[in-house]
């Protein structure tokens, strides 16, 4: 990976693709990445950047607009917590077994984890519950969408992936963001068919897309979704 500038543009340059157009997204943190065909040269990539300038002045005011209402937490009680695509109210606790617990519709909290840990500790035992419910969940969605794309899904985990919501690696683990908990159940199947397909082609070519729709005809729908209101998915 590398960062180029050309003019007022910084992108970082990946490794090419055996695809035979240059791919350009500006990911969730507003980084403009740029996967360009392996036949090019770095002088050829910023070229092509340099003629989609006024596409990525668009979708970087775009991401602007939409990250605008990225949430805050204050973390007192009554605040809203997303878990499958529904709010719970948090409710501090004086005692239980756990850290937190979704129970009776509210997220229920130790307040000793806020009283002697602070914003971190909160925040690290939402990821751990996260992490630690959704895992049976999402391995359950593999192995049924596996099937249905026609491929063989290797070790399925769940990480802080930084800006990416979910990750296949070359042997075919499947990696996903904590935060995807906190999405429908339908943005979930979609990030995991994405995924998956990816195990046919590893590029976003109208052939992978193609791939897609054959198992969520609606997928453009979700991806919009995710696109618009995938802000709203943080602690």
């Amino acid at each position: 990976m590398q960062l180029r500038q050309v003019r007022d543009i910084e992108y970082q340059l990946l490794p090419g693709s055996d695809r035979q157009t240059t791919d350009i997204v500006i990911e969730r943190d507003g980084v403009v990445a740029v996967r360009p065909p392996r036949r090019m040269t770095p002088e050829q990539v910023d070229e092509t950047v340099l003629s989609k300038r006024m596409w990525i002045y668009r979708n970087l005011a775009e991401w602007r607009d939409l990250n605008a209402t990225r949430v805050t937490r204050e973390w007192v009680s009554g605040e809203s917590f997303l878990y499958l695509g529904s709010n719970y109210r948090l409710q501090f606790v004086p005692e239980q077994d756990e850290a937190l617990k979704l129970k009776d519709g509210r997220f229920r909290l130790l307040r000793s984890v806020v009283e002697w840990g602070g914003k971190e500790a909160a925040h690290m035992a939402f990821e751990v519950f996260y992490r630690e419910k959704g895992l049976p969940r999402l391995k359950r969605r593999v192995t049924y969408f596996a099937a249905r794309v026609g491929v063989q899904a290797g070790v399925v985990e769940i990480k802080d992936l930084g800006y990416r919501w979910a990750s296949c690696t070359k042997n075919g683990n499947l990696l996903f963001h904590w935060k995807c908990l906190m999405a429908p159940l339908t943005i979930i199947d979609y990030i995991i068919v994405h995924e998956l397909c990816h195990l046919h082609h590893r590029d976003h070519s109208d052939a992978f897309w193609n791939e897609v729709d054959k198992v969520l005809p609606d997928y453009r729908e979700r991806k919009e979704w995710l696109r618009v209101r995938g802000a709203e998915l943080d602690l």
